[in-house]
């Protein structure tokens, strides 16, 4: 039965946490996005947020999109510092056409950091990025 189930690998999907300027609030943020480098529209993404350590646990955040359009990106939350020292999950599932697409994706604790910066796909900005 489980050899019957065929579950797609995902591709072309990526989070990524960028320290940006807040020009409302005069700071420097670090923001969580979502990144879709693909040739099609993903649908009805969803994003269950949460941070853990061996002794910790952070409240589960969600997110959904309707339409995350190609080569596009969409913001998913604003991230404390205090969490960089725990391990960031986010599980995303998407519909590409008619299949459900499903990644779980890891910023382990504390490599979310200035030193890790690098250019992420399709923004023009330096970011943490985990594909």
């Amino acid at each position: 039965m489980k050899k019957d189930i065929d579950i797609p690998k995902v591709e072309g999907v990526y989070i990524a946490v960028v320290n940006e300027y807040n020009d409302i609030y005069k700071t420097q943020d670090w923001n969580a996005y979502i990144i879709n480098d693909k040739n099609v529209d993903l649908e009805m993404v969803i994003a269950v947020i949460t941070g853990y350590s061996e002794n910790k646990i952070t409240s589960t955040i969600r997110k959904k999109i309707d339409t995350l359009p190609k080569k596009s990106y969409a913001k998913l939350e604003l991230m404390q510092e205090d969490l960089f020292s725990l391990n960031n999950s986010f599980k995303v599932s998407f519909f590409e056409g008619n299949k459900m697409f499903d990644k779980t994706y890891i910023f382990k604790k504390n490599t979310i950091n200035i030193k890790a910066l690098q250019p992420l796909p399709l923004m023009d900005v330096k970011g943490v990025l985990v594909k």
